[in-house]
């Protein structure tokens, strides 16, 4: 729980302080942007003491020593390098990207930039949390040579994962452009560049599932000892989009960049899978593939509630507000979420009843204590 809460100091003080200094900044003639630089760097120290206390009350005790000739050092750069590459991949698509949109006329890099941190949330949310609980699990089974637990954890592992952010993909798709406008659009934003980062944010959301599969099957080639695997891989990614990004381009503009790094990272899921799957001789795909089924009926049918809610909450509460904003898009979302979890009881998603249970005990225990 604390490694993957972890990220969430980082966004916090981040936030707090830089938007904090700013009125400061400004008051004392000093760059606004210095404030938050200023948090960034808050938050990376904020995200490292977190996890201070617990780990000092396992036992762990931190004593600066650099020995290049320890073994276990020696492992972890030998890991470290091709690892960095494979997990790169999804910075240097964005990066060429980046590259290839400033050609492509005035707003091109903001929408995608934007767009690209919409999609980004249920990454960091669902994927990144997953990844970082199977990690550990998958470095024990590895160094036990349990094969078979190791297919299951991973599967487990990519069954919550689609779960969860199957539905989030199917969410961005049909609620992209009141998401994008009452996050963005005031100032020099205006309608159309909302219209213009709500189609990035739909194209983008196409390769959600790809960027966090990645992200949990990654870690299983580093457990074992396998690291340049997904480093070719990503490497290959990196190519495929690179390409598809020049070819696209000229035809479909920015929205060609979104949709080449989506199909990118599906690329670099589908062939970590593939490769995978021959290393440890399968990776229970009918079971995974039985779940992916399931979400898609629920998240079809939370989708449609989506869109409706939206637009009868339209009509009930008009108005260019941000708080009737607010409303419309949070009473879509809540009734949304509300005929997932009724969808996934009656289609009996074994996933989505685990993570509900696990919620409920997690808040019991958090009224418990309070």
């Amino acid at each position: 729980f604390v490694p993957a809460l972890s990220p969430a100091m980082f966004n916090v003080a981040s936030i707090v302080v830089g938007v904090g200094l700013v009125p400061v900044a400004m008051q004392v003639g000093i760059e606004p942007i210095l404030a938050m630089a200023l948090g960034t760097l808050v938050g990376g120290l904020g995200q490292a003491l977190l996890q201070w206390p617990p780990l000092r009350r396992h036992g762990f005790r931190w004593t600066p020593r650099l020995d290049f000739s320890d073994p276990g050092l020696r492992r972890v750069l030998a890991l470290m390098g091709p690892g960095m590459v494979g997990l790169a991949a999804t910075q240097l698509n964005v990066f060429v990207n980046t590259v290839v949109a400033t050609g492509e006329g005035t707003g091109a890099v903001s929408w995608l930039g934007y767009a690209f941190r919409v999609m980004y949330l249920p990454i960091g949310l669902f994927g990144v949390s997953i990844a970082t609980a199977t990690t550990p699990a998958l470095a024990r089974l590895a160094a036990t040579d349990d094969t078979p637990r190791m297919r299951s954890t991973l599967a487990s592992a990519v069954a919550l994962m689609l779960t969860l952010n199957v539905p989030a993909t199917l969410g961005l798709v049909v609620l992209a452009t009141p998401i994008v406008r009452i996050l963005f659009e005031r100032g020099s934003f205006g309608p159309a560049d909302t219209a213009a980062t709500a189609a990035a944010v739909q194209l983008y959301a196409v390769g959600l599932v790809g960027y966090s599969v990645v992200k949990i099957l990654s870690p299983a080639f580093y457990a074992l000892n396998r690291s340049r695997t997904p480093a070719a891989v990503g490497v290959a990614a990196v190519l495929l989009n690179a390409v598809l990004s020049v070819s696209t381009a000229p035809i479909f503009g920015y929205r060609g960049l979104a949709l080449s790094a989506s199909i990118a990272a599906l690329f670099n899921a589908a062939a970590l899978g593939f490769l995978l799957r021959r290393s440890l001789g399968g990776l229970e795909l009918g079971r995974v593939a039985a779940t992916l089924g399931k979400v898609l009926v629920a998240g079809a049918v939370m989708s449609a509630t989506a869109w409706w809610g939206e637009q009868w909450l339209g009509a009930i509460v008009p108005g260019p507000s941000l708080a009737a904003q607010s409303v419309r898009l949070g009473g879509a979302i809540a009734a949304a979420v509300a005929m997932l979890g009724l969808s996934a009881q009656l289609l009996g998603i074994h996933e989505f009843e685990e993570l509900r249970d696990a919620v409920i005990e997690r808040l019991r225990g958090l009224t418990g204590r309070a």
